[in-house]
């Protein structure tokens, strides 16, 4: 992505460590190329089978010839949100109108400056190689080329139909100074009314419903693809994706007949069947016309017929639950200690808070989808390591969220995590975790959007394949950012946050022709 000229500044720590940033660059190898449209790389992709040949096993290295093909035509893109007018939603817009002005703002610290901190597309680094001694990094978003978040479009849904400058005031995430300045270019946004089933939330949600989309299920399926028709003509945008940033619903029931196949669902939406949940019928909205759809929250909008008709259709489907504060800190915990080779036996995590979405889960049957989310983080860690775990063994864990109004949108989180070590020795890990949670949540929204965007921009084929295709319909790519992460059925679930970093970042040096980075730095040796 770029010309290969772009700025090279050099940052020094005082201890000898260097490092180069330039802002662009290309690859020159034989096996990469570039045209107006089009990034092509060839790949050689080396991974290891695993056999049982009598009683030895045997490792055998493999590799595999693929061809990648990137877009460049980045295109004039919208993000729509269920739940727009929500403490992440209106904290979005808001940060992404900040950002596009460059605004500053007065705090009691001092003047803030509008910036995109907490997004992996647009705040992070990869390295690319180094240069006379130094490491050299590029912005994670100069990798490929991406659609600019100042760029995007913004619209959505909500039951509420409050505008959006009320929505920021009544979130009360923002700085007041910031919030003046935006206030009158954020008071005409206003959500267009959603699909609203008080048998999937709380009912202390009912006092916010005042703005829903009326008929049976069938005929709000057609209006959300009509809303959604309207937002891309009246924005002139090529694409659009859809994410659901709404209330945590309950889990939906999976019914043999109902909802268990493509044909069963869409049947039940016809029929109106009450237990087909409003994201779900989102879901299907967007699938019916190839508009990709992220589900931010934990409940089980993807039941076995979306999952069917999003792959009968080709259309990208990702989730679920942002992972932001406290499920995040704990894939990098519980990864270090089981890779350390320390067992983790207990491990206690409590949360308090008191938006919307803590006031929502005080619902027991709310409570209990986000708990299941937050709670199966660390299977796939315990699992790699059957010298510290005997087979169907697990640390116990428990889940707890209160809700508390006084801390509005600064979540408390507090963790223990007590694990056996050396000789029969115990050892304890506190943590307190002090989250803004809309705060860490916009920047996810931004980057499920634009690499959801970017994923589908890309294509490859292996050797022997005639043809290119995109990646499989279910957006394993966005694991990293999910505390849940959807999977097609036999693929391995990966919860470690460094290797879903590593999965991400790797497939984007795919795409430009380099190889994985192993930090093994064999020139140093």
């Amino acid at each position: 992505n770029g010309n290969g000229n772009g700025n090279m500044n050099g940052n020094g720590n005082g201890n000898g460590v260097s490092a180069a940033h330039v802002d662009t660059f290309e690859v020159d190898s034989p096996n990469v190329t570039y045209d107006d449209d089009f990034i092509t790389s060839k790949y050689v992709y080396e991974t290891t089978s695993v056999s049982l040949e009598g009683k030895k096993w045997k490792v055998k290295p493999k590799q595999v010839k693929y061809e990648f093909k990137t877009d460049k035509r980045v295109p004039k893109f919208g993000i729509m949100l269920v739940g727009w007018g929500g403490n992440n939603g209106s904290t979005v817009t808001a940060g992404i109108l900040a950002n596009r002005k460059g605004l500053s703002w007065k705090t009691k610290e001092g003047v803030q400056h509008a910036n995109y901190w907490g997004s992996v597309t647009q705040a992070a680094t990869c390295r690319i190689g180094n240069f006379q001694g130094e490491e050299v990094y590029v912005p994670f978003k100069n990798m490929l080329p991406m659609v600019n978040p100042n760029d995007c479009a913004i619209g959505g849904w909500d039951i509420s139909g409050m505008n959006l400058a009320d929505a920021m005031e009544r979130a009360k995430v923002l700085e007041y100074d910031l919030q003046v300045q935006l206030r009158d270019s954020m008071k005409g946004m206003v959500p267009l009314p959603s699909i609203y089933d008080p048998s999937f939330i709380a009912a202390n949600q009912a006092e916010r419903a005042d703005n829903c989309i009326k008929g049976t299920k069938a005929e709000q399926v057609d209006q959300i693809r009509k809303d959604i028709e309207n937002f891309k003509s009246e924005n002139g945008l090529d694409s659009v994706v859809v994410l659901w940033t709404a209330n945590t619903e309950r889990y939906s029931e999976v019914v043999v007949g109902l909802n268990d196949t493509r044909e069963n669902l869409e049947k039940a939406i016809k029929e109106g069947h009450s237990e087909i949940s409003p994201s779900t019928l989102f879901a299907w909205a967007c699938i019916t016309d190839q508009v990709p759809f992220v589900n931010g929250s934990p409940q089980n909008t993807f039941v076995p017929g979306v999952v069917e008709y999003a792959v009968s259709k080709n259309s990208f489907i990702g989730g679920d639950d942002f992972k932001s504060g406290q499920t995040k800190m704990k894939s990098v915990l519980v990864d270090f200690l089981v890779g350390a080779g320390i067992k983790p036996v207990s491990i206690v995590s409590y949360n308090h808070l008191g938006n919307n979405d803590g006031y929502n889960l005080t619902a027991p049957q709310t409570f209990r989808s986000k708990e299941i989310s937050k709670s199966n983080v660390v299977d796939d860690m315990v699992s790699s390591n059957s010298i510290l775990y005997k087979e169907g063994e697990h640390p116990d864990h428990i889940v707890v969220i209160k809700y508390q109004p006084y801390v509005a949108d600064s979540k408390r989180a507090m963790d223990e995590y007590t694990s056996e070590i050396f000789m029969g020795g115990k050892n304890t890990i506190v943590m307190h975790n002090t989250c803004e949670d809309s705060l860490l949540a916009a920047p996810i929204i931004l980057d499920l959007c634009l690499l959801t965007e970017l994923v589908t921009r890309i294509q490859f084929k292996a050797e022997g394949e005639k043809d290119f295709h995109g990646f499989h319909p279910i957006a394993v790519l966005l694991s990293y950012l999910t505390k849940a992460p959807l999977v097609p059925a036999g693929t391995p679930v990966v919860n470690a946050l460094s290797k879903q970093r590593a999965m991400l970042e790797n497939i984007f040096r795919a795409c430009v022709g380099l190889a994985p980075e192993n930090n093994m730095m064999m020139e140093y040796k």
